[in-house]
This record gives C-alpha cells, structure tokens and sequence, in this order.
C-alpha cells in the first residue's frame, strides 16, 4: 500500500518524512511512520548488537531503538535537544525507533526525482534505497525494511 499521489501531469509522488544524520538528509516513506518523538529514557538491552541502542516505553508498547549512526557506521552520536526517535512499523505489531539527529520536513518527492544509488557506495550504503533530487538538496532515501532486516534485531523484538 503505497502512498502514491498521482497529480494532473501523470508522475508518482510520495511524501518522505526528511531527518538529518551526521549532517546528511535522508528521508522515510511517511506511510511507514507511526509517531516522532522527543529523545526519553531509554534503557539498555544487555549482550544486544552494538547498534540496538535499547528499548522504549510508548502507549503500552516496549519498542526496540537503533543508534543509527552505529547502524551506518557512523559512530556514537551526539544526543542534542533537536534528537529525534522516528519509530515505524515493521510488520502489523510490531515497531521500531530510529534516533536521528534532526527532524526537518515533510517533503513531496516524485518518482522522477529518485535515482537508484551509485553502485561505487560504500557497503553502509547498502541502506539506502534511491537518491532524491529536490530544487538544491540530495536526500538519501533509507530502506527501512534493510535496516531492520537483521537477526539481533528480531531477538529484540522477540
């Protein structure tokens, strides 16, 4: 179920929730986002990957959290007052944070406007599914299911 709109000049739009990391814009297909929130306490989830940054409470749910910087192979980030939990369904039940630098825009990309990545990206690369040009700016559109797709991760959630 994509949240295309189709407009009166025929090409496909969709709406991307735009965040920064490591000083990069990236974007999420909005259809996936169930909430955006303020950084909370999060508390730590023993012998996990490095990259599960640990497990939330919202409304009644445990929800596990991914450093992305770890999970790119960014490093440790920098927690700020604009650090943002961008948490998004990954199947009927189930859900999953992301802590992002920032929390910028919502912004209406055309399928025109998305190229596939390079195939010369580096392999933390491999996360990103397309490459949006809008007006000045290149937002890198994150394949969600990509990064969640791994082993540690469902131990998590299970």
């Amino acid at each position: 179920m994509a949240n295309f709109i189709n407009n009166a000049n025929g090409s496909d739009e969709k709406q991307y929730i735009i965040f920064t990391l490591n000083n990069e814009f990236y974007g999420i297909d909005i259809i996936h986002i169930n909430t955006i929130i303020m950084m909370p306490e999060i508390t730590d989830v023993p012998l996990s990957a490095d990259y599960i940054k640990g497990m939330i409470s919202l409304r009644g749910h445990i929800i596990p959290v991914i450093n992305l910087h770890k999970r790119m192979n960014y490093g440790e980030e920098v927690i700020t007052k604009d650090t943002r939990i961008i948490v998004f369904n990954i199947n009927e039940t189930e859900q999953v944070g992301i802590v992002v630098d920032s929390v910028k825009e919502v912004m209406v990309i055309s399928s025109e406007e998305i190229e596939s990545p390079s195939p010369f990206m580096k392999s933390e690369d491999s996360f990103i599914s397309g490459v949006g040009k809008k007006a000045d700016m290149l937002v890198s559109i994150l394949d969600i299911n990509s990064i969640v797709d791994d082993k540690a991760l469902e131990e998590c959630v299970a």
